[in-house]
């Protein structure tokens, strides 16, 4: 068999592991495959089509590949997570390759990913967020449809994916309950204010009847909450592009998206008193510690705590 054949062999391998063995969801599997194809492209480009003749010296310069990636302005292709996921894909290979015998070595392991930098969310003020919930008007079915969209990924925190995957069924709106299907398929129940109930009571019962598609209807899987104008399932980039379109209207371009709103969902909640750990199980978060990036707390509340609870923190306010 010719070794670029063993190379293609050894990446399918791998990729039906992920998917069987790891059980990753969609949208990881996605990330891992672009990776790795782009990986081996740099192999292939190299003259490397064994996975076995890859040594460390081999992976370390591909990292530095990344690295050095410009676009045509001259910036940098990649930034530094980017290239730090791309390195745990080319690992996780690597790794798969080793414990199945198929290699001797790990070529991967010792070769260190980029520092990252822990960017600090920047969450949208309250007063931003109405102006942004009143940017959609109308009664149109596409406008109750938007409404309903930045509604609930204030009210609830949901990823983007999580809320494009919503079926009916989903919602429980005696109860004001929303279930979602998070990363690994992992399900929670969160909870739904009345300001989104009601965006989504109105856009299903006034804007979807009038989306839905009698001939597409019997191709779409599931039974869909956001419908496109076509009457299919709306997708991740769709529901992107009308949140960035919403938030060109009321002067926020270039800082809004999505993962905004939840950040200034789980922002709010702590501001208002909200226990950390409740937002924790909101966003499904498996790690406090993602939670805490997401919700550092704004240097105004934290004064104001700290002038409420600190038994010596207005001593020289109160002497003046």
């Amino acid at each position: 068999m010719p070794d670029r054949d063993e190379l293609a062999r050894l990446l399918d391998e791998h990729d039906s592991w992920l998917a069987v063995e790891r059980g990753l969801a969609a949208n990881s599997l996605s990330a891992y495959r672009r990776d790795l194809r782009r990986y081996a492209a740099y192999l292939r480009d190299h003259g490397l089509t064994d996975a076995s003749r890859v040594d460390e010296s081999t992976v370390s310069a591909y990292v530095d590949h990344l690295k050095r990636a410009r676009d045509d302005d001259g910036r940098a292709r990649y930034a530094p997570s980017s290239i730090a996921r791309a390195l745990v894909a080319v690992r996780s290979f690597h790794r798969f390759c080793l414990e199945e015998g198929f290699v001797d070595v790990d070529p991967s392991e010792e070769v260190g990913a980029p520092r990252v930098p822990q960017g600090i969310p920047k969450a949208l003020t309250e007063a931003e967020v109405e102006a942004l919930l009143g940017a959609v008007v109308g009664d149109e079915p596409r406008a109750l449809r938007d409404r309903a969209i930045l509604e609930t990924l204030y009210a609830t925190g949901v990823r983007i994916s999580e809320l494009v995957g919503l079926d009916r069924r989903d919602l429980d709106f005696d109860a004001a309950l929303v279930r979602v299907l998070g990363k690994g398929d992992k399900e929670r129940v969160v909870p739904i204010g009345r300001s989104a109930r009601g965006a989504l009571e109105d856009y299903l019962a006034r804007g979807r009847p009038q989306l839905e598609r009698p001939v597409t209807r019997s191709r779409v899987p599931g039974d869909p909450v956001l419908l496109n104008a076509r009457g299919g399932r709306l997708t991740r980039q769709g529901c992107w592009k009308i949140v960035t379109t919403a938030g060109d209207r009321v002067g926020l371009s270039g800082r809004l998206s999505p993962h905004v709103l939840r950040h200034s969902c789980a922002t709010h909640m702590i501001d208002h008193g909200a226990d950390i750990r409740v937002v924790q199980e909101l966003l499904g978060h498996a790690s406090l510690s993602t939670t805490q990036v997401y919700t550092k707390v704004s240097p105004e509340r934290l004064r104001a705590v700290y002038e409420l609870a600190h038994p010596r923190a207005r001593i020289g306010a109160s002497r003046r």
